[in-house]
């Protein structure tokens, strides 16, 4: 895996460049979707194929089932998910007042479940967590992405900003060197995409599975060989917080379908 994203990295060096990212004007705005090829397209929009539709109706059953020393229930709070969960996931990360800084939707459930449930965290990147993350973003597909506009998400915001165009990693490359200055380009066979966030959590066919957004973000950083974000680091939360407001306006996908 390591070599295989160490090549991808020398490719996207030499097809990047020092090209400086100069940004995606609002017209060209394009989800990851619209790069695909027609079969994925077809495999994310029939639910009845889409394999990530599997984590989301695990997803339904973790919601009514009861957890933790409160023995209560996601249900026991929030009743109907498709009504009270509806547009949550567009507006996360959303500014979390026990920490004082952004949550993003995975923090909220396990949140939830210390508070609330007297339940333990569930573990980045298990089954449970991915599956209620995308239950929850679920409730809100199709619907646009719409930042929260609180004013303390501010600078957590802008050194999101200032991450995505940092250059890092012994390939010198930066989120924006690619995604900003070069999407629709080929790498590997493949089309540089806008790097949205707007499907997560997603089936993606390389993993044979779903991911967070956090897995993708680790997954370039080895890639341009640099040391990745911890999981739930705040760093990463900061930059998701920026690349949802880059995608403002985009649909809702989850669980959205990428190769």
């Amino acid at each position: 895996m390591r070599a295989l994203w160490g090549l991808a990295g020398i490719a996207a060096a030499l097809i990047c460049g020092v090209v400086a990212a100069a940004g995606i004007e609002e017209g060209d705005k394009r989800s990851g979707f619209d790069f695909m090829t027609r079969e994925t397209q077809a495999l994310q929009a029939d639910d009845t194929s889409n394999p990530g539709m599997l984590w989301v109706l695990q997803g339904e059953q973790l919601w009514r089932q009861p957890e933790g020393r409160a023995n209560v229930a996601c249900a026991g709070c929030h009743g109907d998910a498709a009504q009270s969960m509806r547009g949550v996931a567009a507006r996360h990360p959303a500014f979390d007042e026990a920490t004082g800084r952004p949550i993003d939707l995975a923090g909220r459930v396990n949140s939830c479940r210390a508070s609330r449930q007297q339940a333990e965290p569930l573990a980045p990147e298990s089954d449970e967590l991915l599956a209620l993350t995308s239950y929850v973003a679920h409730q809100s597909r199709g619907m646009p992405v719409t930042p929260a506009a609180d004013p303390r998400l501010a600078p957590f915001r802008d050194n999101g900003r200032r991450l995505f165009q940092s250059r890092i990693g012994q390939l010198d490359l930066s989120c924006a060197t690619c995604h900003d200055a070069n999407w629709g380009k080929r790498l590997g066979g493949g089309v540089i995409p806008q790097a949205h966030p707007n499907g997560y959590p997603l089936y993606r066919l390389e993993w044979q599975t779903v991911g967070s957004l956090q897995r993708r973000l680790r997954n370039c950083m080895i890639g341009v060989r640099a040391e990745p974000f911890a999981f739930g680091a705040p760093e990463s939360i900061d930059l998701e917080l920026y690349l949802m407001e880059r995608s403002r306006g985009l649909p809702v996908e989850t669980p959205a379908v990428r190769p």
